[in-house]
């Protein structure tokens, strides 16, 4: 039987792996963004598994609405780092770091 520990503790170690992923990897945008996405993630398990174990819908709703962000996020990051690569021929951090507007 899986208690709400079980997944509070798969939340939590999600999102420790993407916090480590994030202060690992400075370099590399695209993990960055991976890393954004698994925390995203952590969380949901969360809302979700409060939101089943205290009989409410809530959480599956803010769930619902964390999903359509993230995903207009990783279309919007995505499309940004294609110019970046066409226009620089790389996708590091440091790249970017040199763009001035």
């Amino acid at each position: 039987m899986l208690t709400l520990a079980h997944f509070l503790t798969l939340g939590a170690v999600l999102f420790a792996i993407s916090v480590a992923g994030i202060f690992i990897n400075r370099k590399n945008v695209l993990i960055l963004l991976m890393c954004i996405e698994l925390m995203l993630l952590a969380v949901n398990m969360n809302f979700v598994a409060f939101s089943r174990f205290l009989d409410v819908m809530d959480g599956q709703v803010f769930v619902f609405f964390i999903l359509t962000v993230a995903a207009a996020e990783a279309a919007i990051g995505l499309a940004i780092l294609v110019v970046l690569f066409r226009n620089r021929s790389s996708i590091s951090v440091d790249d970017i770091a040199d763009l001035k507007g």
